[in-house]
């Protein structure tokens, strides 16, 4: 017999008595963010907005409906992240990239929980059928089948379903920046001297994309302005994406296996589409608002575009140390 799991996106399922990663009835809950992070960097009673800004939260609020084996599996994960976070980038970058999937999309598919149960009450307030497209209802049911990998006999094998990159960056312990785009599934985090941004299922496309960036900056302890461009990078490398993901997805009896399906590129269609300089131009103002950098000082006519990643002539990496920027 075929192993049944429970999808929400199925039924659109985000009732507060149902475990939010197993379905079964329950009164437990868990926090989005884990207490401890929240804790550490005191944004517990900070407020977060939904994507339409019309609707705001206390972090602390956030809360998953779980059972008490996820819930359980879920602070078991927190431990080792804990100990690892403890020895800085040396203990991030020793982790197996399955453990640091299964902590970011913990947050992700939390915040994502609360976009669809925020947008479900509103269209259900309007007399109206919440619904979402098909290839959403197939993206969001990949993502909560593979966080499931965490409690149940779920495995990868072959191409990992995600990008997610690791590396030294002059953060104290005493600051946290994170981003992220649930309905796109990304994710970044910078904190005690690491960086790190997610992917989380692009099937490795992205961080192969700029695979020769990344081989530049071994070595280098980054700046905090070449983190906010890195992953202005990845996100806007993912807008224009031009293939869906795609997974095999075998069901054993009692066990499923999910490998990622190489992306292949037609000749009438690239892999990825039309880099516009000036859309990215915005998409890195936004980023870099901290530093009062704005678009027109990103590009202008007749100059190179602003980068503090690589050299606009001669493409090398910019040395960290050289950028004379506050962090």
């Amino acid at each position: 017999m075929a192993l049944k799991l429970f999808n929400p996106f199925e039924d659109l399922i985000f009732g507060e008595q149902f475990c939010f990663l197993t379905g079964e009835l329950t009164t437990e809950k868990m926090t989005v963010f884990p207490m401890w992070l929240m804790e550490h960097f005191k944004f517990d009673t900070d407020r977060i907005e939904m994507m339409d800004k019309s609707k705001t939260y206390v972090y602390a609020d956030l809360q998953l409906p779980c059972a008490p084996r996820v819930k359980k599996a879920f602070e078991e994960l927190d431990v080792k992240i804990k100990e690892a976070y403890d020895k800085g980038y040396e203990g991030i970058a020793a982790l197996d990239d399955q453990l640091l999937f299964l902590w970011t999309g913990r947050m992700v598919y939390g915040l994502l929980y609360y976009e669809m149960q925020y947008e479900s009450n509103r269209i259900l307030k309007q007399g109206r059928n919440f619904d979402l497209s098909p290839m959403l209802r197939e993206r969001f049911g990949n993502f909560h089948l593979m966080l499931q990998s965490l409690i149940e006999p779920v495995s990868f094998i072959g191409k990992k379903p995600w990008s997610i990159i690791v590396f030294p960056l002059k953060y104290s312990a005493d600051i946290i920046s994170y981003r992220d785009d649930a309905i796109n599934l990304l994710f970044s985090f910078g904190v005690n001297g690491f960086g790190y941004i997610a992917c989380l299922q692009d099937n490795g496309a992205i961080a192969e994309k700029e695979q020769e960036l990344l081989t530049k900056m071994k070595g280098h302890i980054l700046h905090p302005v070449q983190f906010e461009e890195l992953y202005a990078r990845f996100h806007y490398s993912d807008y224009i994406l031009q293939y869906k993901p795609e997974y095999l997805i075998e069901n054993h009896g009692n066990q499923i296996t999910i490998e990622g399906i190489p992306m292949v590129a037609n000749a009438q269609r690239p892999l990825f589409g039309f880099w516009d300089q000036d859309m990215f131009a915005q998409l890195l103002a936004n980023y870099w608002q901290v530093y009062a950098i704005q678009k027109e000082d990103i590009i202008k006519f007749q100059k190179p575009f602003l980068s503090f990643l690589e050299n606009p002539y001669t493409q090398e990496f910019i040395d960290p140390e050289s950028i004379s920027l506050p962090w």
